[in-house]
């Protein structure tokens, strides 16, 4: 008797469908809130997700400024950066980001949650984050994102 073939799926970058999702961050955790976005970019939500192919949704965030952070993190959470000079090292505390740049807080929490590699820095052009409660990307009809 000849066995049964049993193909697995696998999503081509020409056929992925991609929905715009709309996240409002008022009073989230920002953990939690990363790990949901993530995994929207990643397309793990999705039921065609593939490892090698980017089969993620666009995320829209707003009111970035008013994200919130658990326990004493707000104290202790510093942001590196180094510019590969010799005394380029600094780092930045989060209340310093909150008050300068809210969206790069959502930014970096996410960048740090997708794969490292070509495919995750394509993942982050999807995720658009802005401080305000209005965004540009009315067009699109973005749908709210119900965690």
């Amino acid at each position: 008797m000849p066995a049964c073939k049993q193909r697995s799926f696998v999503a081509k970058t020409g056929e992925v469908d991609r929905k715009w999702y709309h996240v409002d961050a008022s009073d989230r955790v920002l953990g939690r809130l990363a790990v949901n976005i993530a995994t929207v970019l990643m397309g793990k939500h999705k039921p065609i997700y593939t490892p090698h192919v980017d089969t993620g949704d666009y995320v829209v965030v707003t009111n970035a400024d008013k994200i919130r952070v658990s326990g004493r993190k707000a104290d202790t959470m510093s942001y590196p950066s180094y510019s590969y000079y010799p005394g380029g090292y600094k780092e930045r505390s989060y209340r310093d980001v909150l008050k300068q740049h809210p969206d790069r807080i959502i930014t970096e929490a996410v960048r740090r949650m997708l794969p490292k590699n070509a495919l995750a820095r394509k993942m982050l052009k999807k995720l658009k984050v802005y401080n305000t409660n209005t965004h540009p990307h009315t067009a699109q009809k973005t749908e709210p994102w119900v965690f």
